[in-house]
């Protein structure tokens, strides 16, 4: 037993040393200077432009992103002009910009532009994303026949906190809303390796309800459904 627990500390510490270098590689990478406005629920016929140059509007779910793209920003004076149907209205950008990103928050009701994502969208996508993935694992684990109390205690336990912090990581890794499915799927791939051997390690240790083989067997096709809608949800929701 003492063996089987140090092996599943090895495993945890090399998860989050992986996931801290992964961090600071991605981090690094530079991004093409760029305006990206985030507008929940955006009409059809909103248009954002500045100086007669409009952005260009990408959808993903319930949210548009309008977006400039330069290499080389002025510090200050961007005048961005709001256009939909009749209504128009403009707001100036007084603060000086990042070289890189520019990301702000449009409440079209309000008219208001606030600079950065606002903390109730990172909840919200955290909390959509943690419990799908809950709900399809829950299912996986039911039919492979678990119903003890102490079964389901283990697997909320181990679930919430290897899921919540995959997707907590990759909300805070990849900061633009316009972040490329291609590599945060990537970077996923690689975190879900590490999350697949740790919980293989705490199941086969903690769950006792049936023999390791059915419990290797629940694990292996959780992860594997788990990636394959977690790949979904990245292309089909926020980052």
């Amino acid at each position: 037993m003492i063996k089987r627990k140090s092996a599943l500390l090895c495993i945890i510490l090399l998860v989050l040393t992986s996931l801290s270098a992964a961090g600071i590689c991605n981090a690094n990478a530079a991004e093409p200077p760029s305006i990206i406005i985030i507008v929940p629920n955006a009409p059809q016929n909103l248009e954002i432009s500045i100086d007669n140059i409009q952005a260009n509007r990408t959808e993903k779910a319930f949210e548009s992103y309008f977006s400039f793209y330069s290499y080389s920003f002025q510090a200050v004076g961007y005048t961005l002009t709001f256009t939909s149907g009749s209504d128009v209205f403009e707001i100036t950008l007084d603060s000086p910009l990042n070289e890189y990103n520019n990301i702000y928050t449009l409440d079209l009701g309000r008219q208001i532009l606030t600079e950065g994502e606002l903390p109730s969208r990172d909840v919200l996508l955290v909390t959509i994303r943690i419990a799908l993935t809950l709900l399809l694992e829950a299912m996986v684990f039911f039919l492979f026949g678990y119903r003890k109390k102490i079964s389901w205690i283990i697997f909320l336990t181990v679930n919430l906190v290897t899921q919540g912090l995959l997707f907590i990581w990759l909300n805070s890794l990849y900061t633009s809303p316009l972040s490329g499915d291609f590599y945060i799927i990537l970077t996923m791939i690689f975190a879900e390796i590490l999350i697949f051997m740790v919980e293989m390690t705490v199941f086969l240790i903690f769950v006792k309800e049936h023999r390791r083989l059915r419990t290797a067997g629940y694990v292996l096709v959780a992860n594997l459904l788990s990636l394959i809608l977690g790949g979904y949800l990245i292309t089909v929701l926020p980052v």
